[in-house]
């Protein structure tokens, strides 16, 4: 049975449509175009819808459009953002001028640093009325036509003063500023032609598998057997400078009190200069816990605590036991030598009596700690892959690095034992005992652990420490070079040169080095191989220098080993 139409819904649906096509004609004059028709069979158009976009020139000129209150907006925000940058910059302009005089002022009242920095001060306030007056200058327009002391206009007093500035420039400070610039030319290539001479020593090194031997090995049972029992090992004294080492004194006494070396020649000295009390029980307690262990260690404290680490070096060394002692190994607190360590650095000191000192590497264990660790890394690295090795390997001189190396007693006491009149005591030694003669060998493979600093405070009291030995050696030195550098230039050419005697010998090379090779490590300063190839010239010409009495010889630079008998080259 079929279902009823909906005669209501039709009329609806047809009644709406007749609206819309009449809405949807063209013209409405022309009447409609339709009949409408019941029944929902009509015949008439479908409903057409015409949907127009806009276009795009409308659309950008509608979205380019901006009211008053928008470009007030923007121009306050822009105004108040150059605000803020310009009150950051005073900020921090005013923070550093408050800090430099914060320092000033707490630094101790030293007639000499207090006269360095009004110099200073006086320098900077030049500097910057001199920075006006060329700001007043420019906005004048003196740049493209400066005025002339001897022209014929009649010029201004600041136009006057203005010309006569500028032919004080010309005729005072730029020939002079000229010179330093050329000297700075020529040290730069200086630098350049050392750091490429070392890079090619560093690869001719890899290349040829250049490293020094040692004539015994304490693994091999053989080489042992001439000597019974622990004869064979020679008799050691291990030292270990600290002061106020809270956080690493007991790593770096364990390290040392493992060493795999007989207990009975080997002597282990805890160097305290704490002046924290409780810091001095705490090492004492370790070092007794070890001496109940059996091993022979001995604690040292100074009363008088002069000299730093040089006095502290220098005290240990005068007690009546070194002398039954061969070799002194050093290292400083934050050091963790290996347990191997000194068998794998003592042989090289047999058979080779004229070797004085073996250098080992350092192991950073926190290299990669934040950026400031990295970048130490990779300079250190630079100095001690390159730089040590090389003037190792080619003329057996390098400076100490104060720790991690095997120093022989009786090369300390002949070229005058530590002295305590600069910071820089390990760079000090080094240049004594190689101008008595004595020979060094760097252990590149041989690697000893410590800490690099983590904080910018920490790393810039350390580079001072490095910095200003030096300088203290150059004014210590300056005078006394400058008269025996004369002397020596003022006499005649002979197959040797004698005028010096050893000690002003000592300090006329002491100046070349400290001034070429300030430091033994420091991060980014220049040093040149004229040092080294100094040493290579009067080590090839047998240059000595000799006493006016002609009593004795001092050799300055004697003559190079055999290079077989140091090194030995593997073809890779």
């Amino acid at each position: 049975m079929s279902r009823a139409p909906n005669r209501e819904f039709q009329e609806w649906w047809n009644k709406q449509r007749e609206r819309s096509l009449d809405l949807s004609s063209p013209s409405s004059a022309d009447g409609p175009s339709t009949s409408g028709g019941g029944g929902g069979g009509g015949g008439g158009p479908l409903l057409a819808v015409e949907i127009r976009t806009p276009r795009s020139d409308q659309a950008v000129e509608k979205s380019r459009a901006r009211s008053a209150r928008q470009l007030s907006w923007v121009c306050l925000l822009r105004f108040q953002q150059i605000a803020s940058l310009l009150a950051s910059a005073a900020g921090s302009f005013l923070s550093v001028l408050r800090t430099a005089n914060r320092r000033i002022a707490a630094s101790p009242a030293d007639s000499s640093s207090s006269r360095l920095y009004r110099i200073i001060r006086f320098f900077l306030i030049l500097v910057l009325v001199l920075l006006g007056f060329e700001l007043l200058a420019y906005s004048k327009g003196w740049h493209f036509s400066p005025p002339s002391v001897g022209s014929k206009e009649v010029l201004g007093f600041v136009e006057l003063v203005y010309a006569n500035w500028l032919e004080i420039r010309a005729t005072y400070l730029a020939p002079p500023l000229q010179s330093l610039t050329n000297v700075c030319i020529v040290l730069f290539l200086i630098q350049s032609v050392d750091r490429v001479v070392l890079v090619l020593g560093c690869i001719w090194i890899k290349i040829k598998g250049i490293k020094p031997v040692a004539s015994a090995d304490y693994e091999k049972k053989e080489d042992l057997e001439s000597e019974s029992g622990d004869e064979a090992y020679p008799m050691v004294l291990v030292q270990i400078p600290m002061c106020n080492e809270r956080e690493v004194y007991q790593q770096s006494i364990a390290a040392v009190c493992i060493q795999d070396w007989p207990r009975e020649r080997m002597l282990v000295q805890v160097l305290d200069d704490s002046d924290d009390l409780d810091v001095q029980l705490l090492i004492k307690s370790e070092v007794q816990k070890w001496q109940q262990r059996g091993i022979r260690i001995v604690y040292r404290h100074r009363l008088i605590r002069t000299g730093y680490k040089a006095g502290n070096l220098k005290s240990a060394m005068s007690c009546d036991y070194v002398k039954d002692y061969e070799f002194v190994a050093i290292f400083d607190a934050d050091f963790q030598p290996g347990p191997d360590f000194l068998k794998k650095t003592i042989p090289y000191f047999k058979g080779n009596d004229d070797l004085a000192l073996v250098q080992t590497r350092w192991a950073f264990v926190n290299k990669d700690e934040n950026l400031l660790t990295r970048l130490q890394n990779i300079n250190l690295s630079f100095h001690f892959e390159v730089e040590q090795q090389v003037n190792g390997v080619f003329i057996n001189f390098f400076g100490f690095n104060g720790t991690a190396g095997v120093w022989r007693i009786k090369a300390l006491e002949e070229c005058g034992g530590w002295l305590e009149r600069t910071t820089v005591e390990d760079m000090d030694i080094a240049v004594r005992a190689h101008l008595c003669g004595w020979k060094f060998i760097y252990l590149n493979d041989v690697k000893c652990l410590c800490e690099l600093p983590e904080s910018y405070e920490a790393y810039k009291k350390q580079q001072h420490r490095w910095h200003s030995g030096p300088m203290q050696l150059f004014r210590l030195c300056f005078f006394d070079i400058g008269h025996q550098i004369g002397g020596v230039l003022g006499q005649e050419s002979q197959p040797y040169i004698s005028v010096l005697p050893p000690t002003k010998a000592y300090l006329a090379l002491l100046f070349i080095h400290t001034f070429l090779h300030h430091s033994p490590i420091d991060d980014v300063s220049a040093r040149s191989s004229a040092t080294s190839l100094g040493s290579l010239l009067c080590s090839w010409g047998y240059v000595h220098f000799k006493h006016p009495s002609g009593s004795s010889v001092f050799s300055i630079y004697s003559s190079l080993p055999s290079f077989r008998k140091h090194h030995v080259s593997d073809q890779i």
